[in-house]
């Protein structure tokens, strides 16, 4: 199979099962503070068809592997703030579920590098090679394990911290709300009405990667230094 097709798969199927893991993060969370919602949906699941959206985890993701560039979303699990137990502490919890699970996703694929890195010298060269941006081959399982783990580091680290930007309809905007004095969150959700502008601007000023990049760049570091 030709590296770079192998290398695009891999992506895609780290950003779906990241993705659910999000959604399914949000659905359990809400379930779990009064709010069974997504649950009668059938959202709390780690399956990705119950998550997928036709341009956010499908299309917008495949153009992208033509690019050189994988991103993507999945359907937002409806929440009924009304019938959350604390309506402003816990629609910030669920929120910020999304956004810590692919935090632990990331940490948990970053450790699993760190022990095949010191578990032995040809993996740990391969892991360096892996974070340096070489596409390995071979017929044993190691290469595409590296690469589902450093993808998973990588993808979740994104994630994590793009949606924690406090712009509708990212999470970011409901985890600040439910932290702000309730004078100062009226006036952040005033400013939401403008968020599609300020998201468009966001993104073409390049601000999402001046976020996540320090962070990659900080774990890439480690895994190759010997």
């Amino acid at each position: 199979m030709d590296q770079t097709l192998l290398l695009g798969m891999i992506q895609f199927l780290v950003l779906v099962l990241s993705l659910s893991v999000h959604e399914c993060a949000h659905a359990w969370t809400a379930d779990k503070l009064g709010d069974p919602t997504a649950r009668f949906l059938g959202r709390v699941s780690l399956n990705p068809i119950v998550h997928s959206d036709l341009w956010g985890t499908i299309i917008f993701p495949l153009i992208g592997l033509r690019y050189g560039f994988m991103f993507g979303w999945a359907k937002p699990v409806p929440v009924n703030v009304g019938r959350l137990r604390n309506p402003v502490r816990d629609h910030m919890l669920v929120a910020a579920a999304g956004p810590v699970s692919n935090l632990i996703l990331a940490t948990l694929t970053f450790g699993v590098l760190v022990i095949l890195k010191i578990s032995s010298p040809g993996l740990a060269d391969l892991v360096r090679g892996v974070s340096s941006g070489y596409i390995p081959h071979g017929g044993t399982l190691a290469p595409p394990l590296v690469l589902v783990a450093y993808y998973g580091m990588v993808i979740n680290v994104i994630l994590a911290i793009f949606n924690l930007i406090p712009v509708a309809p990212l999470d970011g905007a409901s985890v600040l709300s439910g932290l702000l004095p309730r004078p100062l969150a009226a006036s952040l959700d005033r400013m939401q009405s403008y968020s599609f502008i300020i998201f468009v601007l966001l993104l073409f000023s390049g601000v999402p990667q001046y976020l996540f990049d320090p962070p990659l760049v900080l774990l890439r570091q480690v895994l190759i230094s010997s």
